[in-house]
Order: structure tokens, then sequence, then C-alpha cells
């Protein structure tokens, strides 16, 4: 079978195109590994506190955001452990626009900065929740002194599992101003 020059080129273009996804699927993993800490002001970023060693859970994440064309993106993890179980963790990047951003957000009876995002899970170890999913992240930065920050973490059901909750002293926000 002859393929003409257009063919050709078409089929290899697919080829490369198919090769990059599978490549950029294959540079993540399970889990907060890959993913530092954020120190400093990062345009946004946040830690849930320290790993909770054997039991309990913790999440991070950091990225970029253009308020003006309001769009975002970051990677994100979370991880889960459970005694006598394996560790279930995700790890997950922000769909391109960003969902709701305020300067003027109330949250836990504190003002403070939010922002509301898509993720996609792009690594996964958690049986129930496949690469691909969609969840959403919603990012609370408590000010004027207050600690109160928040992330908490939406996800359909068959995914359900990885729906979290972080709030208190030891969650650290940065979600931009205006």
């Amino acid at each position: 079978m002859r393929c003409s020059g257009a063919t050709a080129l078409a089929l290899t273009m697919l080829s490369l195109a198919l090769g990059a996804a599978a490549a950029r699927a294959a540079a993540y993993s399970p889990g907060c590994d890959q993913i530092p800490v954020f120190y400093g002001t990062p345009p946004w970023g946040f830690t849930t506190g320290p790993p909770l060693g054997e039991v309990g859970s913790f999440a991070r994440g950091h990225g970029e955001i253009n308020l003006e064309a309001n769009t975002v993106s970051g990677i994100l993890c979370q991880e889960q452990r459970a005694r006598g179980r394996p560790t279930r963790a995700i790890t997950m990047t922000v769909e391109r626009h960003l969902l709701y951003h305020s300067h003027y957000a109330v949250m836990w009876g504190y003002p403070g900065n939010v922002m509301k995002i898509h993720v996609r899970v792009q690594a996964s170890n958690d049986p129930g929740c496949d690469v691909g999913t969609v969840g959403r992240a919603t990012l609370f930065a408590s000010y004027n002194g207050v600690r109160s920050d928040s992330v908490q973490f939406s996800f359909p059901a068959a995914c359900g599992d990885q729906d979290h909750l972080y709030h208190g002293s030891e969650v650290n926000n940065q979600v931009p101003p205006r």
C-alpha cells in the first residue's frame, strides 16, 4: 500500500502528537513526591501541612495565574494514608480557565481571597479514581492577619474518595488579590 505525501505527513503528525501525549501522561506519578512545597509567594500555591506519617491526608499545589485573561495553570497532589492500607494518591493539573476569583470573599467568618478551578487527574493509584477525571478545587486565603485558610477538593462519585476539605492553622494558601 502506498501513501500519498499528505497522508504520510498526517500519519507522522498523528504519531508525534500521540507520543507527546503519552510522554506528558508518563511524566506524572501518583502523589506528592514530584511537587515541591512552595515557599515565599508564588502567583498561587498552597500546602495543607506536613505529611502526617502513617495515617491522615495532605495536599499541595502551585502554579501561574493571569486574572486579566482569566486563565490559570499548575499542578496539585493529594495523598490519603490509612493504617494497614496502601496510600491512595492522585496528581492533578489545572484546567486552563479560572472558574471564579474574588478578593471580597468571606469563609469561616473571615474575609479573604478565593479562587475556584477545575482539576484533571493525571496520575492515580486510587482504584476508584481514574486518570482523566475532572474535579474542582476551591482555595481560600484569609487576610488581615487571620489564619483560617482552606482547600477543598470535590470530584464526581466515582472519584468521591478524593473529596476532602483541609481547613485550619496548618493550611497555608496564597491566592492573588485583584
